[in-house]
């Protein structure tokens, strides 16, 4: 499973000149890397200042431009990243209102210690109720412990969720590189998960790299990466996307199609 996160919540055109930032170019950008092995867009939307902005009226209008562009041909996926402008209640708040058939959560801004259970509990119940494809972020290890422990305790329900591994997020300059994978396999310790990652800087393909031959999954993009292995800049978001896709190609890993995602979620709620 082949992501593309083009833009990001902080990210400018002033970053880059082909960060998509509008519906249009949104659905630009999802079309031209479905085409070249994408299966999902993880979805960020911005006001009319450039800001982050969690918006239910934001994320349908960006959301629409791309169905319009690519049918059902990729998984669109919303965040409900906090951005340093939100808080829980606003973040959950707008997944409800808008009910997309996929979202990311960080475990550490909804269910960031044990008062919050209580609140955010159901509204992970709620997601599995939806059938809303829900990926759960985890920046360290130790959070890959907490979920689980928070799983065998119940506290959230058995549901079929995408684990996203983020590697080298307090790395020095952000620089990750492909040993910070050892760490969060050594904490998931054999168990049965469906897990991607995303990487920062210049060994962002060899991270992924790493995810792939350990037979996970990846994310890509100008949300955490504008570079191509050799220094140059990337040209667009697909450019990144056709690296991963042939690299995939080369470990002999097939892409999934967004009917796949859809499909391995599908099993996982029927079963």
């Amino acid at each position: 499973m082949l992501t593309v996160a083009p833009n990001g919540a902080f990210k400018t055109e002033a970053d880059h000149p082909a960060l998509p930032l509008t519906p249009r170019t949104l659905a630009q950008t999802a079309k031209a890397c479905l085409d070249v092995g994408a299966s999902m867009i993880h979805l960020h939307v911005r006001d009319v200042q450039g800001r982050h902005l969690l918006d239910a009226q934001a994320y349908q209008e960006a959301t629409a431009a791309i169905r319009q562009a690519v049918g059902q041909e990729l998984v669109v996926q919303i965040t409900s990243e906090a951005g340093k402008r939100y808080g829980p209640a606003e973040q959950m708040a707008v997944i409800r209102g808008v009910r997309p058939e996929a979202v990311s959560v960080a475990l550490r801004e909804l269910m960031p210690d044990e008062a919050s259970e209580k609140t955010s509990a159901p509204f992970f119940e709620w997601l599995g109720q939806e059938r809303i494809m829900t990926q759960v972020i985890l920046y360290a290890p130790e959070e890959l412990r907490r979920y689980r422990e928070l799983c065998r305790r119940g506290v959230l329900p058995q549901a079929p969720r995408q684990l996203l591994f983020v590697l080298g997020r307090y790395s020095r300059d952000q620089q990750s590189d492909p040993q910070d994978l050892l760490p969060f396999l050594q904490a998931l310790d054999h168990e049965p998960a469906h897990w991607s990652v995303c990487a920062f800087g210049l060994k962002e393909a060899a991270c992924l790299m790493a995810a792939i031959t350990f037979s996970g999954h990846a994310r890509t993009g100008f949300e955490n990466n504008l570079f191509l292995p050799d220094g140059q800049r990337a040209r667009d978001n697909a450019e990144l996307v056709q690296l991963m896709a042939s690299l995939s190609r080369r470990l002999n890993r097939p892409l999934a199609s967004a009917a796949d995602v859809r499909a391995w979620f599908a099993q996982r709620i029927l079963s």
